[in-house]
């Protein structure tokens, strides 16, 4: 996918191109914080951990090829993946943020979602 069009297509997520690897990163609570407020009474806040622990069960689920390839580094602040592979986490980021959209997939992610 052409530079412009990912940028476009995976926002609020961003694109970082690192000397050996990329990342995207999502400021938290930025986005879809509906989905965590399901789940507040167990401590989900909608962090970057949190994040992560739903990125996780896309990942396992969805893209389970990408499992040894994609890899998390969470801030309170700030979810973040990255992989040396920048083809393969272009694979992870459009399809998460395609599952984001769709509210029944990321809900039914989110309930196998494990507190970090």
């Amino acid at each position: 996918m052409e530079a412009n069009q990912l940028k476009e297509t995976i926002k609020p997520f961003f694109w970082v191109e690192h000397e050996n690897s990329v990342s995207v990163c999502l400021n938290a609570g930025d986005y879809k914080n509906e989905i965590f407020d399901t789940r507040a009474e167990e401590g989900f806040e909608g962090n970057g951990y949190d994040w992560a622990s739903l990125a996780d069960v896309f990942l396992t689920e969805q893209k389970p090829q990408l499992v040894d390839v994609v890899h998390f580094d969470p801030e309170a602040g700030m979810f973040c993946a990255y992989a040396s592979d920048a083809a393969a986490l272009e694979d992870f980021i459009v399809s998460f943020k395609a599952a984001c959209e769709n509210e029944a997939l990321i809900r039914d992610l989110f309930s196998r979602a494990e507190l970090d």
